[in-house]
């Protein structure tokens, strides 16, 4: 997929922005826009487009589209996680410092006398700092400024920070579209994205299906045993390795919550939501103190089985 700056076909998402389309046409656009959904589905990819739609530069051959895709244009400003030099990765949080420079560049008059826009990708990236430097903003937006904030965990904002925004939630595209976005994955792995191209492509990193069988042999009840350390190893050190089977072991959980749920059997549903939620926090640790990926496998299977 190409990066969401240099894209400039959108596909799946003509209804969020005829929506965003239509409020600008009736003069009555509203200041920040939070557009949520799945990881992976094109939230960033819209933004951009919502913001050469405001800065004339649909054309790709214009000056105005040059800049933007070059980073260079005056009136955009994106903020999003920065990777941590040291580490050589995205940093685990959007901080205070990183927000900052939003103040005064909405302050500023507009470079080309129109709007100005600011990207906030991965809005429940910020920090407790960082999302009440947001929120002031939010309060307080000054004329001819737009927030684009996107999300694929709405709820870890502000409730506050979402009040002022105006929802904007992307559907899973269809089969169609995917096929033309991801053409080389196979059918399987499409039919486990739940039309998100992003998805897709990280799915899809599973090469030989060796963490997918894993994961469902874990869910399936298998406690941890020594033959399972040389693959634990293999997995730990693949670059997507570990997040790869903390997705599908947490989308594995999920469904057994909810089908437990649909049927009835409170405990196992409780016990399931319990163990997602478990997992979500041993993922965040590992991902924000760079922990042995090899030790938090074997800690999210015994996890898995209640041990």
């Amino acid at each position: 997929m190409t990066d969401p700056r240099h894209t400039f076909d959108l596909r799946g998402h003509e209804a969020a922005e005829e929506t965003f389309r239509a409020a600008l046409a009736s003069g009555r656009l509203h200041h920040a826009w939070l557009i949520s959904g799945p990881a992976g589905i094109g939230k960033a990819t819209l933004a951009f487009r919502l913001a050469r739609i405001l800065l004339n530069g649909e054309d790709p051959a214009s000056a105005a589209a040059r800049r933007i895709t070059a980073g260079t244009h005056g009136d955009l400003l994106e903020i999003s996680r920065a990777v941590d030099e040291k580490k050589g990765r995205l940093r685990g949080e959007i901080t205070a410092a990183d927000v900052r420079p939003v103040q005064s560049f909405l302050h500023h008059t507009a470079t080309e006398g129109g709007w100005r826009v600011v990207i906030v990708d991965g809005a429940e990236y910020l920090n407790r700092f960082a999302a009440n430097a947001l929120l002031k903003i939010l309060e307080e937006p000054p004329p001819k400024a737009i927030l684009l904030l996107t999300t694929a965990s709405p709820g870890r904002l502000l409730p506050t920070i979402r009040s002022r925004c105006r929802a904007l939630a992307l559907s899973p595209l269809p089969d169609a579209d995917m096929r033309v976005l991801v053409p080389d994955v196979s059918e399987d792995v499409l039919a486990r994205s739940h039309g998100s191209p992003g998805r897709a492509l990280f799915l899809a990193q599973d090469r030989d299906g060796a963490i997918a069988a894993f994961v469902a042999e874990i869910l399936a009840g298998k406690t941890l045993t020594a033959d399972m350390l040389p693959l634990i190893d293999r997995i730990a050190r693949e670059t997507e390795g570990f997040a790869l089977l903390c997705d599908l072991l947490g989308e594995g959980l999920a469904d057994r919550a909810r089908s437990a749920a649909r049927r009835g059997d409170l405990p196992v549903a409780d016990s399931s939501a319990r163990q997602c939620s478990d997992l979500d926090t041993l993922r965040r640790q590992t991902d924000g103190f760079n922990l042995d990926k090899a030790q938090a496998i074997r800690q999210a299977v015994e996890l898995a089985a209640g041990t």
